[in-house]
């Protein structure tokens, strides 16, 4: 039988040898219609292949029969698909490992530092107020609110102080350099008692007190102080009192005598117990004082209306070299460490999920198409390429049939 068909197309290969030039060119017709009919039916059968992945968007009904192959194959897995990106995103593409090796290694830290460290020049240099700063953050003047914690942190302090050290003495207290330095003031104190003193008697006021005090004196003693007193005469004895009043002040032994009075006393107030040193001023006149000398050496109200790069500038040199260095590092750690269980948090997987989920089919298409739009179309050249291969053999095969 094989004999027999290969005798056969040796017969009809003869037989068109010796066609003539019409059904020689009827054959080529034949053979040219066979193989545009093959390339257009495979390339339509692959374009419509590839569209009937997306489409039709919905499943199409004749009464309550689902028309077959609707939706298209997408539509219909779409849910499956997004699953399987989120699958895909969480365990090979954005995985805790390859962050790492992108973003968390010396040659980034780097850039970061860099960066960081040339935006601190915005803040440094800055000539608006630290007041106008806070303003673009929505944040109100601290003023009020530092105002009144730091007066509510004293008078907590202050309460604990007093609680603390009122049955102990100043002498059991008070650092040593601070007991020497105010030891070292009584001579001060002495030197400063004095020179008012003999301010005081050297002037007018000074002169008719003196005049006041020998009046009085005079009159405590009857009739004999009036016979002196009319002798005498008050104010030639003022002008005598005067000059041996300020001579007294200024000698020698009148400083030696109140230095040592006020040593003596100074050692007799260090050994009081703080329960008596806090008895000579009432609480709250002591502390509206601490609170006013704390706000009078801080002077918040003025810091703020500074530039905020005068404000900061002391900061600036550690900043720089050390706190943004240190903080990205300490951040780089950090991130090292908890990366995996930030990524779990942040739960990545069901986000694609959820924005694949939530896309238009139509969306899905543009952007599948997007991105293979070019391959689509080869697979649709290729189709009718084997399409027209296939009708030429199909052709040459009816010819050395029939």
């Amino acid at each position: 039988m094989h004999a027999f068909y290969s005798l056969s197309a040796i017969l009809k290969f003869e037989k068109m040898k010796s066609m003539k030039g019409e059904d020689l060119m009827n054959t080529f017709v034949l053979l040219m219609i066979m193989m545009v009919v093959g390339a257009a039916i495979g390339g339509f059968t692959n374009s419509l292949a590839i569209k009937m992945l997306f489409r039709p968007y919905k499943a199409l009904f004749i009464g309550k029969w689902q028309i077959p192959f609707t939706p298209g194959l997408i539509p219909k897995r779409r849910e499956e698909l997004a699953r399987q990106l989120g699958l895909m995103v969480v365990n090979h593409l954005l995985t805790a490992q390859s962050l790492k090796d992108r973003f968390l290694n010396t040659k980034q830290e780097k850039a970061l530092t860099g960066w960081l460290q040339k935006e601190s020049d915005r803040i440094f240099e800055s000539e608006e107020s630290v007041e106008t700063w806070l303003g673009k953050f929505d944040i109100e003047s601290p003023a009020p609110y530092v105002e009144k914690s730091m007066n509510e942190w004293i008078e907590s302090q202050y309460e604990e102080v007093k609680e603390r050290y009122k049955t102990q003495t100043l002498r059991e207290t008070l650092p040593e350099r601070w007991l020497v330095r105010l030891d070292d003031k009584v001579e001060t104190v002495s030197n400063y008692i004095l020179a008012k003193g003999t301010d005081y008697f050297d002037s007018d006021e000074g002169k008719e007190r003196i005049n006041i005090m020998i009046e009085d004196f005079f009159k405590t003693r009857g009739t004999l102080g009036s016979m002196i007193q009319m002798v005498m005469g008050n104010s030639s004895l003022a002008d005598k009192v005067q000059p041996e009043i300020i001579k007294f002040l200024n000698h020698k032994g009148t400083h030696a005598i109140l230095e040592q009075v006020l040593r003596k006393e100074w050692e007799s107030v260090k050994d009081w117990q703080w329960d008596r040193a806090f008895s000579i001023v009432t609480d709250q006149d002591l502390l509206v004082r601490l609170q006013g000398l704390v706000k009078e050496r801080i002077n918040l109200a003025e810091w703020l209306k500074r530039p905020l790069g005068q404000a900061v500038a002391p900061l600036q040199e550690g900043t720089v070299n050390r706190l943004i260095p240190r903080g990205v590092e300490i951040a780089r750690d950090l991130l090292s460490q908890k990366l995996e269980q930030l990524l779990s948090k942040m739960n990545l997987q069901e986000i694609v999920r959820e924005q694949v989920d939530s896309f238009e089919v139509s969306r899905l298409e543009e952007l599948v198409l997007g991105i293979s739009r070019r391959e689509f179309k080869m697979i649709t050249y290729l189709g009718a390429l084997l399409g027209g291969i296939i009708g030429l053999f199909q052709g040459v095969l009816v010819l050395l049939i029939g």
